[in-house]
């Protein structure tokens, strides 16, 4: 501005002036012209008095207001070498004003940008996809990123996304291809962001803390710590070169259950020895095998696979053994079960919807909860489901269970 900015600040920035100010800086905002009156309603004696020194005049007229005149205040400050203009003087007291019109203009557009590079993401089209992309928009996510100038973090979100599923990829890999930065997904915004769209695809509650982070990353294939990731099994004997097929043939032998880590199942291959396999979702299910006649090899997934369960299991299914597949009378049991019948080629294991009704018959159930899910292999299972409202656990079928894998 050429002008005398001590002064300005003296005269238009006396702090009585706030509220004539604001209301300058709201028309430069609006595209609204700086001339004409301007109407200052119940000043107070501090305005008044400011006025005053600006003008030489200014009085509260009827109705408690004053009117000013914004071409004698841009004249004011004009002949006494204060500022050349009304508009160089408000900026230079609040800095530069973006008019609305074009700050409008531009977030549309990054919008328009926002909206087509999630369209050519993998997943577009997907139902859990799109709700996710919704939601960005619904919540102020959006918004947000926009006015932060930030737009970029739903371009590596999608591009993380874009990778999914990786079956046994690490964490820190799947963040360098999509961006470029090995710790982009360590407790970091775009985290959050690609967190939130696994927790709709696998229809479960957002992160609370790292093991509920962990249990919606390793669905996705990604290995968040291969030492965290453990299945467990009973009864698998296996062959191999390495320690590990030892380990698990004499587990088998006694009947012992035994935990393999992601990190075994990568560093020491083996070729379980078995053809079929039964899998449960709820421990309690393979402790009562430890001591049952049962002879059939049983994998627990321990609630949603982990991506060791998912490891040993596609090891199986490329040997040929056949997975049975069962988990609870629950949404999320439904979701396991289809993904496993796609993955596995699993056949489900006393999941019909005569087995939820004689389950439910038990009277031992709760509520269900959470995002409905279908039942491809069974369709008035989750019809009969639903009409009920109705969860039946794991552990209410064990006799049954353990009958089946004692044939």
């Amino acid at each position: 501005m050429n002008g005398d900015l001590p002064r300005l600040r003296r005269t238009l920035g006396d702090p009585a002036l706030a509220r004539l100010l604001a209301a300058l800086a709201r028309r430069v905002e609006l595209g609204r012209p700086l001339t004409g009156p301007l109407v200052l309603s119940h000043p107070t004696p501090a305005e008044l008095r400011a006025v005053r020194a600006l003008l030489g005049s200014g009085r509260a007229g009827r109705g408690g207001s004053v009117t000013i005149s914004l071409d004698r205040v841009a004249s004011t400050l004009a002949d006494a070498g204060i500022a050349p203009d009304l508009r160089s003087a408000v900026e230079a007291l609040t800095g530069p004003i973006t008019p609305r019109a074009r700050v409008d203009a531009a977030e549309r557009a990054a919008r328009g940008a926002a909206a087509d590079r999630l369209s050519a993401g993998r997943h577009a089209g997907a139902a859990w996809y799109e709700k996710w992309a919704e939601g960005l928009a619904a919540d102020g996510t959006l918004t947000r990123l926009i006015r932060r100038d930030d737009l970029d973090l739903i371009a590596a979100a999608v591009a993380v996304l874009d990778l999914i599923p990786a079956p046994g990829t690490p964490l820190p890999v799947v963040a360098e291809r999509a961006t470029g930065d090995t710790k982009a997904l360590s407790g970091t915004p775009l985290a959050s962001l690609v967190l939130r769209a696994l927790a709709l695809r696998s229809g479960t509650a957002p992160p609370r803390d790292a093991e509920t982070e962990r249990a919606l990353w390793e669905p996705a294939g990604v290995i968040v710590d291969d030492l965290s990731s453990q299945v467990l099994v009973l009864g698998l004997p296996a062959h191999g070169d390495h320690p590990l097929a030892g380990w698990l043939t004499q587990a088998a032998a006694r009947r012992t259950p035994f935990r393999i880590t992601l990190h075994q199942l990568v560093t020491m291959p083996i070729a379980p020895d078995a053809a079929t396999v039964h899998v449960c979702e709820n421990p309690s299910v393979l402790r009562a095998a430890v001591s049952a006649p049962a002879t059939a090899p049983l994998i627990c997934t321990e609630g949603i696979p982990s991506a060791a369960a998912g490891r040993l299991l596609q090891t199986l299914a490329d040997a040929g053994a056949t997975v049975r597949w069962r988990g609870d009378f629950d949404w999320t049991g439904l979701r396991t079960t289809a993904a496993a019948i796609t993955r596995y080629a699993a056949e489900p294991w006393r999941m019909s919807t005569t087995d939820y009704e004689a389950a439910l018959a038990t009277g031992d159930s709760e509520p269900l909860r959470g995002a409905a899910a279908p039942s491809p292999w069974d369709p008035d299972l989750a019809t009969r489901m639903h009409e009920t409202g109705r969860a039946v656990m794991e552990e209410r079928l064990i006799p049954l269970l353990l009958a089946d894998l004692a044939s």
